[in-house]
């Protein structure tokens, strides 16, 4: 696990050795003896476009497809956003932060569920409630996914994108530059059946924003990273049941229901999304899943299984995330954070900070891209995000670890505090500062928590020899 988080922040952080182009102009100066300058003029070296705009390809209509392929038509960029499955529902918990409401501009009627309370369970079934700090107006939004992505992708289309009912099968490279890229696909636009029909369509860029197993991502051989497999099912329980999951949601943790990740319960619109996830112990998910329910069996008694899920999260980032015009966003790229899991947020701002970079270095679908262009895009995204990539990655390492860490976890999260900052932290995208005092209180409790853990743990030991 810690080769693997060094790798994920390393490639966080890497570039190219691409360099900007520069024009370099020296001043004549009268006077020898003084020190010579040189002034330094950025030139936009990408030719215009004539008789057309910028083309650009977003593969993959979930929100970070959905959210670049906005982006993109209304800054004037031809944009052609690509969904095999427009009916897709994709196993997620569907858990938004409140500040993608307002940032994203989403309609209330998408959010089928405000939390405002969360219960923490332990491996020994200590729960602990969490929630008291949130102000009266701020709450988690739960979503269903073939809602919100629908949606997204609805609103490029009237913004003036491209959507295509279709499945990208090649992604061909240029053999020369500002040459177009071209995508090879089967079109299932006003197919009934399942065959399709092979179409290609040449580019300027593109946008790979289809998933964990990116196509795209082969295509500029961005590398390989770890990957949880989240199975996940939608349970309609007895109406008196869900009035008790109304606001609420649950975490379980524990080796019963996951080694390394944690079991939940999350309440949608007349039904219950119920599941867990694991890298490390894939061939037993269904094991785990069979645990979780057991852990939530007397709230969901009663229950039919409508739906089930499954799919793979990225653990970290790939090791490379662009190559010429060609960038990959949301899981493409790998950003679901670690102990939380969390993907939609970084999925759908990432779509939109891409999309931005392009407009912006096209000047509005005028000019060619380069991927010193594209770049500005990650260069802001590490800037901004890779403080909270790390602080969670930190945390998992530390209370995902045995029975006895997550206990003393969950012991924690009690501290009023630590909610707090969590839920500051989580609505908001941001790592809040914290108070010095209370961290260090906070410190002192949490070493203290690992301690009695690792005593436990040690007993637990001798009692299984």
């Amino acid at each position: 696990m810690a080769s693997v988080a060094l790798k994920s922040f390393i490639g966080l952080r890497q570039s190219t050795p691409e360099k900007p182009h520069f024009v370099t102009q020296t001043k004549a100066n009268p006077n020898p003896k003084s020190l010579r300058r040189f002034y330094v003029a950025a030139a936009k070296t990408s030719p215009k476009i004539n008789g057309r705009n910028l083309r650009v390809a977003v593969v993959g209509g979930g929100p970070a497809g959905g959210s670049a392929a906005e982006t993109l038509a209304k800054g004037g960029v031809e944009t052609f956003l690509f969904e095999r499955k427009l009916d897709n529902c994709k196993p997620c918990g569907g858990a938004i932060p409140l500040c993608m409401v307002g940032e994203f501009d989403l309609p209330l009627d998408l959010i089928d569920r405000r939390v405002t309370k969360m219960k923490m369970i332990s491996p020994s079934n200590v729960a602990v409630d969490i929630g008291q700090t949130l102000k009266p107006h701020e709450y988690i939004g739960m979503v269903r996914r073939e809602v919100l992505d629908a949606y997204l992708r609805d609103r490029a289309a009237e913004n003036g994108a491209n959507v295509i009912n279709g499945l990208v099968m090649k992604l061909e490279l240029p053999k020369e530059r500002n040459a177009p890229y071209v995508l090879h696909y089967t079109s299932y636009d006003g197919k009934k059946g399942g065959v399709g029909e092979k179409k290609t369509l040449e580019v300027d860029a593109v946008i790979g924003a289809d998933g964990a197993n990116s196509r795209v991502a082969k295509a500029i051989d961005a590398g390989d990273y770890d990957y949880a497999i989240a199975f996940q099912e939608r349970i309609k329980i007895p109406d008196d049941k869900m009035v008790y999951y109304e606001n609420l949601a649950e975490m379980y943790v524990g080796d019963d229901v996951s080694p390394d990740f944690y079991g939940w319960v999350f309440p949608k619109c007349d039904h219950v999304a119920v599941g867990t996830g694991t890298v490390t112990h894939k061939a037993d998910i269904k094991k785990f899943q069979i645990a979780t329910r057991n852990r939530a069996k007397d709230k969901i008694l009663g229950g039919k299984i409508i739906r089930v899920e499954a799919h793979p999260i990225p653990e970290h980032p790939r090791p490379r995330r662009l190559a010429g015009r060609v960038a990959l966003v949301g899981d493409a790229a790998g950003y679901v954070t670690k102990c939380s899991g969390e993907g939609i947020y970084f999925a759908a701002k990432s779509g939109r900070m891409c999309a931005e970079a392009i407009v912006e270095g096209s000047e509005n679908g005028k000019r060619m891209v380069e991927e010193s262009d594209m770049r500005k895009y990650l260069e802001k995204w590490d800037k901004t995000y890779w403080p909270t990539y790390k602080v969670l990655d930190v945390l998992q390492k530390v209370f995902y670890r045995s029975n006895p860490a997550r206990e003393a976890f969950v012991e924690m999260c009690a501290d009023e505090y630590v909610q707090k900052m969590t839920f500051d932290s989580y609505l908001y995208k941001k790592v809040v500062p914290g108070n010095p005092l209370e961290d260090l209180k906070l410190a002192v409790n949490t070493i203290g928590s690992l301690v009695r853990a690792n005593a436990l743990r040690r007993e637990m030991d001798k009692v299984s020899l």
